[in-house]
């Protein structure tokens, strides 16, 4: 081989290692700043400086671990201001929501340090049986390896804490690989981990295609896989990962009964937020509104006024609530769904609109139960208003779906609240607030379509630990 073509050779396996990536701003589409997506082998050695933390990760003691958790928490209030307008300027997300965001990511780690103090642990007596007289057992968690946390672009920040969080906790390193349109954010948040007494390799940031990132899912080094993300990729990820342990969290179709009974004001004053915050790119986004007959034509004319009132405008600024959605090609999907469901008879109460990745705030009513926008995860600012004569008959509307990860009622009936928690086929049923209210102590997950397993700092400890029972 000539000198030319092995230097040409050597050009094309750098190309390959190293991709740069451009990141943009979906507002005014300036470059923000871009990261090196690397391959299959430069993934492989992050899993394996991930393998190489296990035994320093696992001695560390609760006291160790929760001093790195709060030194995380002290990094992150240091540049708060640099998080907040990096999650507003990649992901194009409120200034107002990012502050948030930033403000329950600091939460998230809070409470991680504390919980790694009390994780369980069992004593017991085994002389129920005649055989285990004079015998005890004890059962202890210890940690389950190396895990392997994919996060999504709408939360940049606090989705991905809600796993690297729990896995230091519990004493695992983690493998993160964000979404390529928001790796910023963790790549701020990697400099200050770097800043902590987190081992090396406790942590590790991993920008890749999907590709590499499914060749990494099925390593026998990955102990556990967390994933946030659409259903059709999170259940494939699920059967590529064989025996590992896997928690998903796929999204929803979150619907809203608002009650003949129910306080008015509130109810539209939380689902004007639940509908249109970040241009409703929320898992729990308030996608379908039931309400009693009686209240459904006052709510329609209110509900529009209220959208009509949000202030549009650049993600930057503390003034705006509402802006533009992550990409054109996700408004114009939107836009496709809407034109769908009112060809087939569904009436436009507002909007409808589109300019380049920018969707207007869209209220639809009388949509027909086979149109997208009714039954998909929309992950978009559309929303639904219907009537309904009985409880039970809304109960069975938010139920005809796929998914179930969130529903809301508004009731001061305890009766009705109590019927509505038994039927309802969902993970979180939430009592005169919107189908958003999520605090990052609770356990958050889905059934159906919508997940498979829980989040929540303990409830994700747990899957990322492993018990064992000693008898003596």
């Amino acid at each position: 081989m000539s000198k030319s073509a092995t230097a040409a050779k050597n050009v094309k396996s750098i190309f390959c290692i190293f991709i740069l990536m451009k990141i943009i701003n979906p507002y005014n589409k300036k470059e923000l700043g871009s990261v090196e997506l690397v391959d299959l082998s430069g993934a492989l050695n992050k899993v394996k400086s991930a393998k190489n933390a296990e035994p320093a990760m696992r001695k560390l003691s609760a006291f160790q671990k929760s001093t790195i958790l709060n030194q995380i928490v002290d990094g992150i209030n240091k540049r708060f201001e640099e998080f907040v307008l990096t999650i507003a300027r990649e992901s194009g997300k409120p200034y107002l929501y990012a502050k948030g965001e930033v403000q329950r990511a600091i939460e998230t780690f809070t409470i991680a340090a504390e919980e790694c103090k009390r994780i369980p642990h069992e004593s017991f007596d085994l002389d129920a049986s005649a055989r285990g007289k004079g015998r005890r057992g004890e059962y202890r968690y210890f940690p389950a390896g190396v895990v392997f946390g994919i996060s999504p672009f709408n939360f940049p920040l606090n989705l991905a804490v809600h796993k690297i969080a729990p896995a230091i906790a519990a004493g695992c390193p983690i493998v993160l690989k964000p979404s390529s349109k928001t790796p910023l954010t963790m790549e701020l948040l990697n400099s200050v981990i770097a800043e902590s007494d987190l081992p090396e390799g406790g942590f590790t940031l991993l920008h890749c295609s999907r590709e590499v990132g499914n060749e990494i899912i099925q390593h026998p080094d990955i102990n556990v896989l967390s994933f946030t993300g659409s259903p059709t990729i999170g259940w494939e990820m699920k059967a590529k990962a064989g025996k590992k342990k896997v928690v998903l969290e796929l999204g929803g179709n979150a619907a809203a009964i608002v009650c003949k009974d129910a306080n008015y004001g509130l109810a539209l004053d939380e689902l004007t937020v639940g509908a249109f915050a970040y241009s409703g790119q929320v898992c729990i986004h308030t996608q379908r509104i039931y309400l009693h007959q009686e209240l459904v034509d006052q709510f329609k004319k209110d509900f529009v006024s209220r959208a009509q009132q949000l202030t549009v405008g650049d993600p930057s600024s503390p003034s705006t609530n509402f802006s533009v959605m992550i990409d054109e090609q996700n408004a114009k999907r939107i836009e496709s769904w809407v034109n769908e469901a009112t060809a087939a008879g569904a009436q436009l109460l507002l909007g409808g609109n589109r300019e380049g990745a920018y969707y207007s705030p869209t209220i639809l009513t009388n949509v027909p139960k086979e149109a997208k926008v009714r039954n998909e995860e929309v992950f978009g600012p559309v929303v639904i208003v219907e009537s309904f004569e009985s409880l039970q008959e809304a109960i069975e509307e938010v139920n005809d779906s796929r998914w179930g990860l969130q529903a809301s009622i508004f009731t001061d009936s305890i009766i009705q609240l109590n019927q509505a928690f038994d039927e309802l086929e969902v993970g979180g049923v939430i009592h005169n607030l919107s189908t958003t209210f999520r605090v990052d102590e609770m356990p958050y997950g889905g059934v159906k379509d919508s997940g498979f397993g829980r989040e929540g700092v303990k409830y994700a400890m747990m899957d990322y630990l492993e018990g064992k029972l000693l008898i003596r």
